[in-house]
């Protein structure tokens, strides 16, 4: 049984792909600070203790395991606090070096190293291009999100001088039924007071939940997949156009736009970068190596995620 190691696993993507990895025959191991908070795992999943800054008592597990995934780092989006304040921005810079860096140390002490290592990582690596459309080979943005993703993304480097193979998954916005960004998009529609946010030509860029975990599996399965793969369905729109598609699969007016000036005055750089700023990203080596995509569009995707039961 080949064995899956992944850190920072207990949120609400780590457990979604714990339970698909499980289906699919692997062993699952998910590392966590506090294993007695772990709720919503699969059964079958082992929840191992760590501390989030070494390899001390979970890095035996690396060595002959097929995969490490790196989810390890403080939340960077809304929730527990929506400000970016100076020691919340250290602590979501260092949780993820300090994880790549334990994640290093355990696949060098490894004497079978595992075959490969899945760095995640965020569309917002990019920074704020407009309307330009970004594929993979696009350089690096200057904002704090865009330093986060480069800082996450380096930690991991020495892999690949380790002789394993490393992918690197710059994940756009995940779509799910419960929680995660589209509770927040859509709840103001279920009170009908939805509408764009801000004047709603930034370009929204997204995946759904069951396509991000397919995409994983085929890029830890595909031994030819190495470097940066945006996990992003292959069309992106602007955030009026999926207010707009909220508003007609909920039943709702699409009639109250949220003036920019509230995020930037409230959430300041953090409303500016992660709300209002426009990032077309394009799935193009995804596309290039035949992954089929079962939500290419923001309808379908929002039907099945929306759909009453």
């Amino acid at each position: 049984m080949k064995r899956v190691i992944i850190t920072g696993g207990n949120g609400l993507l780590g457990r979604a792909l714990a339970s698909e990895l499980i289906d699919a025959g692997y062993e699952v191991i998910a590392l966590s600070r506090d294993p007695s908070r772990v709720r919503g795992m699969a059964r079958a999943v082992r929840v191992e203790k760590w501390d989030g800054k070494t390899a001390q008592g979970w890095g035996a597990r690396a060595d002959g395991a097929f995969a490490i995934l790196n989810f390890a780092g403080a939340s960077i989006g809304f929730p527990p606090i929506p400000w970016w304040l100076p020691g919340r921005k250290e602590n979501i810079m260092q949780s993820r070096v300090h994880a790549g860096n334990a994640i290093v140390d355990a696949v060098r002490a490894a004497k079978t190293k595992p075959r490969v290592v899945m760095q995640m990582s965020g569309s917002n690596f990019y920074g704020l291009r407009g309307d330009q459309s970004i594929a993979e080979n696009e350089t690096a943005g200057n904002d704090f999100p865009a330093r986060v993703c480069v800082q996450w993304e380096n930690a991991t480097n020495e892999i690949e001088s380790l002789g394993v193979r490393r992918v690197i998954a710059r994940t756009a916005p995940v779509l799910t039924k419960r929680g995660g960004v589209l509770f927040y998009l859509a709840l103001p529609f279920k009170f009908f007071v939805g509408g764009a946010l801000g004047n709603g030509k930034q370009w929204f860029a997204w995946i759904h939940v069951a396509d991000f975990i397919a995409a994983i599996r085929f890029l830890l399965e595909n031994e030819n997949a190495r470097g940066a793969f945006n996990l992003a369905a292959p069309n992106p729109l602007i955030n009026s156009d999926f207010a707009r598609a909220l508003a007609r699969i909920l039943k709702r007016p699409n009639w109250f736009p949220a003036p920019a000036w509230i995020f930037k005055f409230v959430f300041g750089e953090l409303g500016e970068t992660m709300v209002l700023g426009s990032q077309r990203v394009i799935p193009r080596r995804l596309q290039a190596m035949g992954f089929p995509f079962q939500f290419a569009d923001a309808a379908s995707a929002l039907q099945d995620l929306l759909k009453e039961k």
